[in-house]
């Protein structure tokens, strides 16, 4: 599917959806989440989510939304290294 063929409640979905990968990235690079996991699975976590999230971001047919928080996500996962 193009990114021109969501539909508004596609893409309201999607950004609902790269809100849970902002809020988990966020909970693990502040160690409030998944701290019961070895160091190599939340870092795959947070790697995976930030993956997700720049495929979305990288969409042409948002309509206004704003991506302030998923690019500080972004920003945040890649930087975080899990010990």
């Amino acid at each position: 599917m193009s990114d021109e063929a969501r539909t508004a409640e596609e893409r309201t979905q999607d950004f609902t959806a790269m809100g849970h990968g902002v809020d988990l990235i966020n909970d693990i690079v502040a160690g409030n989440q998944d701290d019961d996991i070895e160091a190599d699975e939340r870092q795959d976590c947070v790697d995976r989510n930030v993956a997700h999230l720049e495929l979305m971001v990288a969409k042409t047919d948002w309509d206004g939304e704003d991506m302030t928080s998923v690019n500080a996500a972004i920003t945040a996962g890649k930087g975080y290294t899990a010990s």
